[in-house]
């Protein structure tokens, strides 16, 4: 009776072991999803003075990403202000190899065009 219930318990055990072992691969595989990403925002995306709308793609260790800039609303002007600047949103899509996906959404100030 003992050496039965000893296995069962060995059993339970293993089965919580390999649930807890998948969540820490979940969660490492999500951590290097984030890392990746938040790499691809801060030396991906140009300077304020390099940026420019449109799209660009890549790929980087597996993971393929987009990155989209465009203006943000609908003309975003004041009558009558002299406003140098204009918002430009950014958007960054990072799909790692397993699939999983990263939608980050920014919005960077860029120099008005002169008219």
């Amino acid at each position: 009776m003992a050496l039965a219930l000893v296995a069962v318990s060995i059993v339970a055990i293993g089965s919580v072991m390999a649930v807890k072992t998948r969540g820490v691969r979940a969660m490492e595989q999500h951590v290097a999803l984030m890392q990746t990403t938040r790499t691809l925002m801060m030396v991906g995306v140009p300077q304020r003075a390099e940026l420019q709308s449109g799209t660009s793609t890549g790929q980087t260790d597996g993971y393929r990403w987009t990155i989209d800039v465009s203006p943000l609303g609908n003309g975003w002007t004041v009558p009558g202000a002299n406003v140098p600047w204009t918002p430009e949103l950014v958007r960054i899509r990072v799909r790692s190899p397993s699939g999983a996906l990263s939608d980050i959404r920014t919005v960077r100030l860029m120099p008005r065009p002169s008219e």
